[in-house]
C-alpha cells in the first residue's frame, strides 16, 4: 500500500493516507500507538501520522497544513481548516464503520489558517 511521506523543515517525516483504503492501513499500523495523528474536523481528507513521539509544536500545524490542504473542506471551501489531533491509543474501529472512518475517544483541535495552505 501506497502512503504519501513528506519530510518536514525539521526533518521530521509524516505519513498521509491517500484514499478511504490507505487511510485504514495506516490507522491499523498505528492503533494502539502513541504518535501523534491529524485529520480534518470534517470528513474527506487523510489521516496523517507523525513519525516523532515528541514532534514540536510548529512539526503538529504544518503537518495540519499538508491534512487541510489534500481536504475535501479546503477544496470546496479555500478558507482557515479545523484539524483534529490524538493518538492511536484514541482511535478504534467497528465492523459498521465504512473503510476510511474511524471512531475517535478524545482529541484536541488546531485551526490551520488558509494563507499557510497557500504556502504549501
Amino acid at each position: 500500500m501506497k502512503f504519501r511521506e513528506k519530510i518536514l523543515e525539521s526533518g521530521t517525516k509524516i505519513i498521509l493516507g491517500k484514499d478511504e483504503e490507505s487511510n485504514d492501513e495506516l490507522m491499523k499500523k498505528f492503533k494502539g500507538k502513541t504518535n501523534l495523528i491529524l485529520h480534518t474536523a470534517k470528513p474527506g481528507s487523510p489521516f496523517c501520522v507523525i513519525d516523532n513521539f515528541n514532534p514540536s509544536k510548529e512539526d503538529v500545524y504544518m503537518s495540519g497544513a499538508l491534512v487541510a490542504k489534500y481536504s475535501q473542506d479546503w477544496r470546496d471551501n479555500k478558507t482557515d481548516v479545523a484539524v483534529n489531533v490524538f493518538t492511536g491509543k484514541d482511535i478504534s474501529k467497528s465492523k459498521l464503520l465504512k473503510p476510511g472512518t474511524w471512531n475517535v475517544k478524545k482529541s484536541k483541535t488546531i485551526i490551520v489558517k488558509k494563507e499557510d495552505i497557500l504556502k504549501i
